[in-house]
Order: C-alpha cells, then structure tokens, then sequence
C-alpha cells in the first residue's frame, strides 16, 4: 500500500487517479456532445493545430463555410446562422481540446516518471498500453466523425460504439492499475466476483447502440414497448439487427438492465454472507439503483440534455464501483 513516505509511488498514485478523473469528464462531455447534436461540427481532423479555438472572425467565417459543404448542414441544418453554428461548434472542440489535454497530462508526468526511472516494469507496460490506447482513441474519433461526413449525417453505430467502449477499457485500465499501486496487486480472483462486472459491461455496450442510433427515442414507455413488452418490430432486420434496429437495441438495453439489476441482488447476498456488508457493497448497491432509476427517468422523459448527461455519468460511477468492488473484496472494513 502507498504511503506518504514514498513520495514517488504517491505521485504517480495520483497522477493515475488525475487520468482516471479526466476520462470519466470526456466521457461526460462526449454525451453532452452527441445530445446537443454537435459531434459533426468540426469537420477538420488538425491534431496539433486544433488545440487553438477560431481567433478571429475571419477565421469562423472560413470553418462556418466549410461546415456548410457537410451533409449535415445540407440535409439538417441549414437554418443555423453563424451564432447558432458557434454553440454546436464549441461542443466538439471543447471534446478534442479535452482529449488532447489528456494526452499531454499523461505523456509529460509519463517522461518524467520515466526519466527517473521510478517506475516499475509492471506500471511502466501498463502505462505504456494506456498511453497506446489514448492515442488510438484519437484516431478512432476521427474515423468516427468521418462515417458521418459522407452522404448520411449521422455517425456509425458501430464506430460510436467503439470509441465510447475505448473509453471505457482506458478509465477501466488506468483505475485498475492506481488500485494496484494503491492497495497492492490481487493474487487471485474467483469467477463469481467478475459476473456483476462482465454484466455491467455488457450493457454499457448495448448502451453505446442505443446512443449511437438515438434509440431511446423510439419507445418512451416502460415496462412496454406499446402494447407489448417484445416490440413488434423485434428482429425485423435479420442478422444484424440487434446493431440496425433502433428499437431491437432499446430493447436489449432494457432487458440487459434489469437482469444486470436481478444479477447483482444475488451476487451482493453471497458477497455479504462471504465478506459481511462493506462501503464497497453498498456504494455498488447504491450506484446500480441510482443508474436503473435515472435510466428510466431519460426513457420516459425522450432523453433530454441533462438526464442523458446524468445517465451517463451513473454508467461510468456504476462501472468504476464494480472495478473498486472486484479489486479487493476483503480490503473494506464491515460495517458490523
């Protein structure tokens, strides 16, 4: 376990944990993002000159003029006058400056951990595959964005899926490893204690294709999808269409929910026979109801701004308190 005395291992301690806090934000703003229809505003991939926001009026007019050559603009909005432009505009820069910014806070502490050679040979690879991967993550963006430059303005399902899930392996990774410096590596995990997360996982990504066909828009009723709890126009797209079907994707969202809700009931009877009852449990506990009770609430409600906000923040509180829980069982303290 760090303590103060080690003043290095406490420094990259917390710059693990400043990583982990930045990727839950551009998770955040990334939902904000794609709920206030911006993520195509940019049309641009500048990796280095993009950090600079428009300096100039001049310089809007140019990028404003480029915006309208896009689909988007052509076949959605062509209304937008240039102050209109400014607000989606300031959405997607404020994600890839964000982005960027995380590149940087972990690439110089990263050198200079590095150069003082402080760093063991299991932190140095795992921050070496994080910083790999943050890199990727840039690049996936883009490739993201440009599926929706094309003749349809809407970015691919399943691209959107992956970058959203790349965020999720960085944060689960970075976190992980600030676990392992902080509490000590685990020596063994039993498979019981990984199925909440595997579950909790499974539906995040059923949750990427919800977003990424704006499916919780279809059916804005729960339990039933109309008349039905089965949508009638379940499985209508063969093959592929638990990933084409907006509403065959809400569905599967639901269901997974509520099973993932069913699953951890069980589980937190045998964790608390086991362990006896913990923080650990009980901030798990609270976090999956919280998460379950505000999904409903942005389904019913036709996914506004906020509330999708907020569901996406209880996702990623839901799958860091999974990691916290799986990491050391025994670690928490009972509560009695």
């Amino acid at each position: 376990m760090i303590t103060s005395d080690n003043n290095f291992n406490l420094q990259i301690l917390i710059w693990l944990f400043i990583i982990s806090f930045m990727v839950v934000t551009m998770v955040l703003i990334g939902g904000a993002t794609r709920l206030t229809g911006s993520g195509l505003s940019m049309v641009e991939w500048r990796p280095f000159l993009g950090l600079l926001p428009p300096l100039s009026e001049s310089e809007w007019l140019r990028i404003f003029e480029l915006y309208k050559l896009s689909p988007e603009y052509n076949q959605i909005n062509s209304w937008m006058a240039l102050s209109d432009f400014k607000y989606i505009f300031f959405w997607e820069y404020f994600h890839r400056v964000w982005g960027r910014l995380i590149g940087i806070l972990f690439l110089i502490p990263f050198l200079y951990f590095l150069l003082m050679n402080k760093m063991n040979f299991e932190i140095l690879f795992k921050s070496l595959i994080i910083f790999l991967l943050i890199c990727l993550q840039g690049i996936i963006g883009w490739w993201m964005v440009k599926s929706g430059l094309s003749e349809v303005p809407s970015v691919s399902q399943y691209r959107l899926s992956i970058h959203l899930s790349m965020a999720f392996v960085i944060l689960g990774i970075t976190f992980w490893t600030a676990l392992d410096l902080y509490e000590g590596p685990l020596k063994k995990i039993e498979f019981l204690d990984f199925i909440p997360l595997i579950f909790i996982s499974i539906t995040i990504i059923a949750g990427t294709f919800v977003s990424g066909m704006d499916a919780g828009l279809v059916y804005n009723t729960f339990p039933y999808m109309g008349e039905n709890i089965i949508p009638i126009e379940y499985g209508s797209l063969g093959l592929f269409d638990p990933f084409e079907n907006p509403v065959s994707a809400q569905f599967h969202h639901r269901i997974l929910a509520v099973l993932t809700l069913i699953i951890f009931i069980l589980y937190s009877i045998h964790y608390i026979n086991k362990y006896k009852l913990n923080f650990r449990i009980l901030l798990m506990a609270f976090s999956i109801f919280f998460q379950f009770i505000v999904g409903i609430l942005t389904l019913i409600n036709s996914v506004p701004v906020h509330l999708g906000i907020l569901h996406q923040f209880g996702g990623v509180m839901l799958f860091l308190s999974a990691l916290w829980l799986l990491h050391y069982p025994k670690f928490s303290y009972s509560l009695g």
